[in-house]
């Protein structure tokens, strides 16, 4: 934790924060034990009752995500424990956790990450200047003053910063706009996922959850939307308990912080951080513990429940109409002259961006499936359906492509009206309605994928095919419609409950809330676990209200600007059969139509159904983070201090300091005419040979301009197929062979990774570099042998370098035209030059799928060989992150 942060946070302190903790925890289990009950009746009773809303037309995909990766890609992390920018890999795998490998091939080898990160509660900031106005309201009264150095230096212009207002905080930094952007829209989806982290499928501990933490906050008189409702339960009551914890220890902490304004800042993170983890740890433990004897207790209530049902339900309706004859006038007044008159208001500002965004679903679905049926009129019916389905299976997970729709609810406002109600800010509602769109892009994904599988037997050629993909397509938009309008009125209803009944509870409680203690003794003894006093006048209140939301809710509906259905107009049953479908094994487009012997298509299965974004492969065909979203939030030690000297056999990192960072910049950006604004690796040289992360391309005719699905931003590429020529643009890494290289330039790089062959080496220039894990092959004579060392050459330990003949060039269809490589003649070690190589100490040629023409691994994996469980190549710890 480091003498500053123990000096602050002594043992007396210590105890103090543990005492206050507890006596949180102990008040909020208190009003869990009450909930759970109240819960639980729910529950049953409405398993008996039923009472179920209308019945959706899509179908819903059980697990969308199992065993994927989002996305992954290299960017610079800021290390504050020796600061530094160290280039990162980072993986983001189906649980939405951010995990970060010292390099790809760290990740390839399945060695243990550097650190995991669960992004609850944080925010995405994309400027330096936005991260320092948060830092300095956290502790005020300390700002720096102009002309010194800020906490934070950035070595580019294009930043990426995740803040919490009590973890440690993150930063990042990439090489363009562009990777900025799509890093940005890809944390965002990982913040949305991860702050939805109390499962819905939980139809008791989670409503008794949220209750409980409602009325915990109502009883210390915060009403209104609370920002920290996020993450898991372990979560949410760690911000429960930092809430009030941390302005006391800012009072008492702050003043004698000692040092600069920005070393008071930067340690005064560090100690909330610290104090987090430790109020952390003590939540778990106390909450596990109240959760396992409500567990204990259920057979036994439920028994009770289900026995007594029918007295439970007299028992709570004589209570209630008791309540409402008191409670009722009074809140009728309240509405008609506080809430009435708003709910219009409300309800315009919501509808708006929310029915935008369902619009731009809608349009981002259609131009899929449309840009997908006319390549396969193109490109030639089934071979090329199982490609694109695989794709569009997954449309809803990919952060670039969504981004558009969930944009849309950026223009949300409560101008005025988020005072009057006491709401705190407008992304609670943004999140909410992003999740709906999530979802709803899915269900129409689903649906059609599993409509389209059906017809596919019945079809007779390419026409045929794409007949019945346009009236698939239309069937599924009505499909979508009708969902759509049924969420989005439930979202509308939900969202003005959740703005207006904090409002009226707290305009009432002066009047009301002292006189509901008499009524507990109309509740019967054996009932008192499933009827609570403070529950049913809540019910009350809420019943106050609902009539005029919905009322507003239907005739909104009227307006054909928001396309909602009127509620009379319900579809029954109109496709009895549909739901019978999606309940059969999942489709796999790739196996069933891809026509690639069975023995290939489960390896590359194994590589290709992994990838959402970007192309991510694993020969073993498990992910390297295989744990659930509770292995992300276990506390654990800072990142240790990084060796300054790298470890033998192990890839050179990247530059250090800011300075180091801005020179090789400037020499990625005269390297070989390659635009920064096309590179994808942050201008570093750290591609391995044995990498398995390639891009994707596809053989498009050559008199056929390139359409589909994949749109810009998402990580593939398309080219014509032709010979290379000399001055072609080759990618690095893609094992091109040239026949007549010429003569490097010095100072030229070879960039790393490339494993060219040339059949014409020339002598080196002095001063070229040849950077590590390039595995260059030399043309020799028959019988070569190994140069020896010209003095002042510096090799490093197990460098070697290969001389063979090479075979022949062969032409390659799979050229992108982003990534170019110069066609130079590698050069023998030089006075001055240096050649390390890979870790490995060995050089393997990768061969190319016939069909996506992405690099892959031998199926044996001679590059990198798996290592045994349970052990790690890096002398530096784990570190997890809430």
């Amino acid at each position: 934790m480091g003498d500053v942060v123990s000096t602050h946070l002594d043992e007396g302190r210590r105890q103090h924060i543990a005492e206050k903790t507890g006596k949180v925890l102990g008040e909020f289990c208190r009003c869990y034990k009450e909930q759970y009950g109240v819960a639980l009746f729910n529950s049953v009773r409405y398993e008996i009752e039923g009472n179920g809303g209308p019945q959706a037309q899509l179908l819903h995909r059980k697990v969308p995500l199992e065993d994927h990766v989002i996305y992954s890609g290299n960017l610079f992390q800021y290390i504050e424990e020796n600061k530094k920018w160290r280039n990162r890999f980072c993986v983001v795998p189906h649980n939405y956790g951010l995990v970060l490998y010292e390099n790809k091939l760290a990740y390839e080898r399945d060695l243990q990450p550097r650190v995991l990160v669960n992004s609850a509660g944080y925010k995405i900031l994309t400027s330096v200047d936005q991260y320092l106005e948060l830092v300095n309201s956290s502790l005020p009264g300390v700002t720096p003053k102009s002309g010194h150095s800020p906490i934070l230096k950035c070595p580019t212009d294009f930043p990426l910063i995740l803040w919490h207002p009590y973890a440690r905080h993150y930063y990042f930094c990439v090489m363009t706009g562009k990777e900025q952007e799509k890093w940005r829209a890809v944390f965002q989806d990982c913040v949305r996922h991860c702050n939805n982290g109390i499962s819905e499928d939980s139809k008791v501990e989670a409503p008794a959850f949220t209750d409980a933490v409602r009325m915990y906050r109502q009883s210390k008189e915060q009403y209104g939307t609370w920002d920290m409702l996020c993450g898991n339960e372990t979560q949410v009551l760690s911000n429960l308990v930092m809430e009030e914890l941390l302005p006391e220890l800012r009072t008492t902490i702050g003043p004698r912080l000692k040092g600069k304004a920005q070393e008071r800042q930067r340690t005064w993170i560090q100690i909330s951080d610290a104090v987090y983890r430790m109020v952390y740890e003590q939540t778990k433990a106390q909450y596990d513990a109240a959760m396992a004897k409500c567990e204990q207790e259920r057979p036994q209530m439920e028994s009770t429940i289900r026995t007594d049902m029918d007295q439970i339900i007299t028992s709570k309706e004589h209570l209630a109409s008791k309540i409402r004859a008191f409670v009722l006038p009074k809140a009728e007044v309240c509405v008609r002259n506080h809430v009435q008159p708003y709910i219009s208001s409300i309800l315009e500002a919501l509808m708006t961006p929310t029915s935008q965004g369902f619009a731009e679903v809608r349009e981002v679905f259609f131009k899929e499936v449309t840009d997908m049926n006319m390549n396969i009129v193109n490109e030639g019916g089934l071979e090329k359906l199982a490609e694109y389905m695989e794709k569009l299976s997954h449309l809803a997970f990919h952060p670039v492509k969504m981004q558009s729709c969930y944009e849309k609810m950026d223009q949300l406002k409560l101008e005025g009206l988020q005072q009057r109600f006491d709401v705190s800010s407008t992304s609670v509602f943004k999140q909410r309605a992003q999740i709906h769109m999530r979802q709803q892009m899915d269900d129409a994904v689903h649906t059609f994928e599993t409509l389209l599988h059906q017809e596919l037997g019945k079809l007779q050629g390419k026409d045929d095919l794409c007949k019945s993909i346009q009236r698939i397509l239309e069937r599924v938009l009505k499909k979508y419609d009708y969902d759509s309008s049924t969420v989005r009125k439930k979202f509308f209803r939900e969202a003005l409950l959740q703005i207006t009944i904090p409002f009226l509870l707290k305009k009432l409680a002066p009047t009301c809330k002292g006189e509901l203690a008499k009524f507990q003794e109309l509740i019967f003894e054996d009932f008192a676990s499933f009827i609570l006093v403070e529950n049913t006048y809540e019910e009350v209140v809420l019943q106050s209200v609902m009539k005029d939301i919905m009322q507003a809710v239907k005739e909104a509906a009227v307006q054909r600007k928001h396309n909602l259905y009127r509620d009379s107009m319900v579809m029954h049953n109109s496709d009895p059969n549909l739901h019978l479908l999606g309940e059969g094994i999942p489709i796999d487009w790739g196996e069933e139509y891809s026509g690639q012997p069975e023995a290939e298509l489960a390896a590359d299965k194994r590589r290709r159904a992994k990838q959402v974004v970007s192309v991510i492969q694993d020969d073993e065909g498990v992910l390297p983070y295989e744990v659930g979203t509770e292995a992300l939030l276990q506390p654990s030690s800072p990142e240790p201090r990084e060796p300054e000297e790298p470890d033998p056999g192990v890839p050179p990192s990247s530059p250090d300091g800011v300075e180091e960072i801005r020179e090789a910049l400037a020499k990625e950006s005269l390297r070989d005419g390659v635009k920064v604004e096309e590179r994808l690796t942050n201008g570093t040289d750290a591609t391995q040979e044995s990498s398995t992360t390639k891009e994707v391309t596809e053989s498009v005719p050559g008199d056929v301009p390139p359409q589909g699905p994949a749109s810009e931003g998402d990580g593939e590429h398309r080219a014509t197929p032709a010979s290379p020529v000399p001055g072609a643009e080759v990618p690095s890494g893609a094992g091109v062979q040239h026949a007549a290289p010429t003569s490097p330039v010095p100072g030229a790089e070879v960039p790393s990774g490339a494993g060219v062959q040339h059949a014409a080496p020339a002598s080196p220039v002095p001063g070229a570099e040849v950077p590590s894990g390039a595995g260059v092959q030399h043309a020799a004579p028959a019988s070569p042998m190994p140069a020896s060392p010209v003095p002042g050459a510096d090799v490093p330990s197990g460098a070697s370098v290969q001389h063979t003949t090479p075979p022949s060039p062969k032409p390659r269809a799979d050229v992108p035209s982003e990534a170019r490589v110069p066609h130079a003649t590698p050069a023998s070690p030089a006075p001055g030059a240096e050649t390390p190589s890979p870790s490995a100490g060995t050089a393997c040629h990768q061969p190319s799928d016939k069909e996506t023409g992405e690099e892959v691994a031998p199926p044996g994996g001679e590059c990198s060989p798996p290592q045994p469980a349970g052990t790690t190549e890096s002398s530096e710890g784990v570190q997890t992150e809430f």
